[in-house]
C-alpha cells in the first residue's frame, strides 16, 4: 500500500499530482505540503511536461489544514520549509477541485493558473471563524482575481460558497459535475500540451504577474513588444505559423526556461 501524500503520473505531456491522504480528506500537513512543492518543482524542471494537474484523492480537494498535528512544532517546522512560489514556474499548473476546498485547500490553488472545480464543491477560506487569518498570499492573490469588494466578503466571513458561485466570481475558470472535474481539466491541460508553445505559455505567466506591479500601460506594451520581436526570430514562431498551414500539431523545440531578454527602457513611474 502506497503511503505517499502525493502520488504523481504522465498523460502524455501533462503531469498529474495527486493529494493522496483521502482518509483525512487530503487535509494538509508539512509532509504532504513538501512533498507537494517537490512534485511542482519536479515537473517544471522537466521540459516534456507541458501543463500539470492537481487533484486529490477520495472524495474532497483538500479540507484544510490537518488539525490533528501539533501546533508548536507545525509552526517551528513551517519556517524551515522551503516555500514554493508557484507563480514563478515556467509550467501551466490547473487545479481540478473535485470536492471540499477549505482553507489553504483553497489558498494554494488561487496562486495557481487555473482552477476547475465541482458545481457542488463546498469552498471556504474560513480561517478567521477559527481565530486566524488567512495565508498564502491570500489578501493579495484573492482581490486580483474577484476583486476587492468581494474578496473582503470571503475573507472577512469565512463563510461557504459552492463551485459554481466560485464560477461567477472569477475565482474559477469553470464549474462542472463532480464527476467530470478531473477530466474537464485534463482537456484544458492536453490543449495547452499540444497546442501552445511551451515558451508563449511560460512567458504569459511571467507578464502576467509582472504587470500586476506595473503602473504605467505604455511601458508594458513597450515591453511586450521586446519579447515579442525575439520570440519572433526563433524556431517556434515559424513552427507554429507552419503547424497552423499545413494542419498538423505544432512540434515545439525551444525550452519553457529560456530566458527574455532585459528591457531596454528601464520601468518608471506612470506620468
Amino acid at each position: 500500500m502506497d503511503d505517499s501524500t502525493i502520488v504523481t503520473a504522465d498523460d502524455r505531456q501533462v503531469r498529474v499530482i495527486t493529494l493522496n491522504r483521502p482518509d483525512r480528506r487530503n487535509a494538509f500537513t508539512l509532509r504532504l505540503l513538501s512533498e507537494l512543492n517537490d512534485a511542482l518543482r519536479t515537473a517544471d524542471a522537466d521540459d516534456t511536461v507541458r501543463a500539470v494537474v492537481v487533484t486529490g484523492a477520495g472524495t474532497a480537494f483538500c479540507a484544510g489544514l490537518d488539525t490533528t498535528e501539533d501546533r508548536d512544532s507545525f509552526e517551528r517546522d513551517i519556517d524551515e520549509l522551503d516555500e514554493l512560489r508557484a507563480w514563478t514556474l515556467d509550467t501551466p499548473v490547473i487545479a481540478a477541485i473535485n470536492g471540499a476546498a477549505i482553507g489553504v485547500g483553497l489558498t494554494l490553488p488561487i496562486q495557481w493558473d487555473l482552477r476547475v472545480v465541482a458545481e457542488d464543491a463546498p469552498l471556504s477560506f474560513a480561517f478567521s471563524r477559527l481565530g486566524l487569518l488567512p495565508e498564502a498570499g491570500a489578501h493579495w492573490f484573492l482581490p486580483r482575481l474577484v476583486g476587492a469588494a468581494t474578496a473582503m466578503d470571503l475573507l472577512l466571513t469565512g463563510r461557504r460558497f459552492s463551485g459554481r458561485e466560485a464560477v461567477s466570481m472569477g475565482l474559477a475558470s469553470r464549474a462542472v459535475p463532480r464527476k467530470q472535474v478531473l477530466d474537464a481539466a485534463m482537456t484544458i491541460a492536453h490543449d495547452i500540451a499540444d497546442h501552445v508553445s511551451p515558451l508563449s505559455a511560460a512567458l504569459v505567466k511571467r507578464l502576467l504577474w509582472q504587470f500586476q506591479g506595473v503602473s504605467d500601460p505604455a511601458w508594458a506594451v513597450d515591453r511586450e513588444n521586446e519579447i515579442l520581436g525575439w520570440l519572433g526570430n526563433l524556431p517556434d514562431a515559424q513552427e507554429g505559423i507552419s503547424a497552423m498551414l499545413e494542419r498538423r500539431k505544432p512540434s515545439w523545440v525551444t525550452s519553457k526556461h529560456a530566458v527574455e531578454p532585459e528591457p531596454r527602457v528601464p520601468r518608471s513611474p506612470r506620468r
